[in-house]
Order: structure tokens, then sequence, then C-alpha cells
């Protein structure tokens, strides 16, 4: 049985972590290098950074914070924000990156799916997915819509037709971010993960509003979800309590979820 994911994600600007809700109202949090390594030691099983100032400011992705990161962590590494080509792509990877997510760029450019895909394989590729609430419409049949620009943009495009079309392209992942959601600590959006979950092939990545670990034994159970995006409840000040890894992972094993052991 594959074990679940549990993965580490931390929106950056200037070399720093912050926080928002539901993608506004952003405050910084600590180094991005220092937080990662923290959670690094702590047995993350893997790392994504979303680099939000050189998506909304279309500056260049800060490439020595991923560096710093890269030399000093060494599980899965994945690097999100800016990426706007190619070129972009292979920075990042050169730089230490072991995945690139793509995420409105996407949407305005399908076909840097299937490019970046075809030049470093479907496993680099995650295809990050900012879906809102709409209720089951014509329009929007999942009853999601797509969102880009840190969910300032509204596509009219339905997510569940998205995230199909992103598998076909070429996608390796797919991660869904909820932006109601977001931010909020009262768990994920089971509803969209799980009808993703059962409309692809490709691994699911539930993101956004997890506030202890029920919230993501309940991705894991309810959803067919393959990962599940943890941050704020890891080492946010503003939560009563941070929860460690370990604690984490103690509790998914006695539910019997299958996660990579912490080793003591």
């Amino acid at each position: 049985m594959l074990t679940k994911r549990l993965l580490a994600c931390f929106d950056m600007r200037d070399g720093m972590v912050t926080k928002a809700l539901r993608f506004q109202d952003n405050f910084d949090i600590g180094s991005a290098a220092e937080i990662a390594c923290k959670i690094y030691e702590d047995q993350i099983d893997e790392i994504l950074f979303y680099d939000i100032t050189a998506s909304a400011e279309k500056k260049p992705i800060d490439l020595d914070t991923v560096r710093t990161v890269a030399e000093r962590v060494f599980v899965p590494f994945s690097v999100g924000g800016g990426i706007r080509n190619l070129d972009d792509m292979y920075r990042v990877l050169k730089a230490g990156a072991e995945k690139i997510s793509i995420d409105s760029m996407a949407v305005r450019n399908p076909q840097i799916i299937s490019d970046g895909a075809k030049a470093f394989g479907s496993q680099c590729m995650i295809l990050s997915m900012q879906v809102k609430r709409r209720g089951k419409s014509k329009k929007f049949p999942s009853g999601y819509e797509i969102a880009i620009d840190g969910a300032r943009t509204f596509t009219g495009m339905d997510a569940l037709e998205w995230a199909k079309r992103g598998a076909g392209l070429g996608a390796g992942e797919l991660c869904i971010n909820s932006i109601d959601c977001d931010g909020t600590h009262n768990g994920y959006d089971l509803e969209i993960t799980k009808l993703i979950s059962d409309h692809v092939s490709i691994p699911v990545i539930a993101s956004g509003g997890a506030g202890n670990p029920s919230h993501i034994a309940d991705a894991f159970t309810k959803t067919g979800a393959s990962a599940a995006i943890i941050s704020s409840m890891l080492y946010s000040p503003k939560l009563p309590r941070n929860y460690p890894v370990s604690e984490i992972k103690d509790y998914l094993t006695a539910r019997g979820i299958p996660v990579r052991p912490f080793l003591k």
C-alpha cells in the first residue's frame, strides 16, 4: 500500500514565510530557509514553496532562497510562483528543486504543462488549482470555479474540467487549494478534493484549511487524496498550539492510515 504524504507548504516573499486568510492580509512568520530546515529536521515528507512576490509583482523567482533550502533539506522540494516558461522551470530545477508547481500561467497557456512534462518529466509537474465554491450550475457542473493570480482573478472555468484537462496535458500531480478554506484552520474542502480524486488517475494533494491532525485524517480517509498540505499548524504563532510532524504521524498511524514512519 502506498503511504500518504505530508507536505509542508510555505508562501514566501522576499525570503520570508508569510501567511494569509483566504489569500488576503498576509503577515510574515520568519526566514523561509530557517523554517524549512526546522520542518525538515522534524521529518516532513516533502516541502513546497510558493514565491508569491514573483507571481503578484512579476518578479524573478527568489533563486537564492531556493538554493539555500536545497542545500540543507533532503526531501522532495517543490517550487511555484512566477513560473512563466521552460527557462524558468530549468532555473528552478538547476537551483535544486525536484518539482515545479504551476498555476496561473497554466490557465493562460495550458501548453506549458505539456512542454514541461516533455522536457522534464510528468513527475516534475504539479498543477496547482485555486478553487472557489460556486454551487452546481450549467456553467459550473462541479460547483467550483477556478481562480488565478492569488484568487484575485476568476476565470469562468469549471474546476473538475480543468483538473481533467491538466491531467491529460501531462501534469503528474494536482494540488486542490480551496479559497474558501484557506487559512481558516477548519479543515479541507473534502467535497471538491474527493470529486477530483474520483475522476483523475494521478495523485491529488489536499490543500487549504488544515488546523489539527483530524483534518488530515479526513482528507486521507474521505477523499482519496494521496497527500495533504499543512502549513500554519506547523509553525504559525497565531494558533493556540503548533503540531510537530511526529505527533501528526503518530495520530494518523493510530487510525490505520499508512504514512512514512517517524524515526526516533
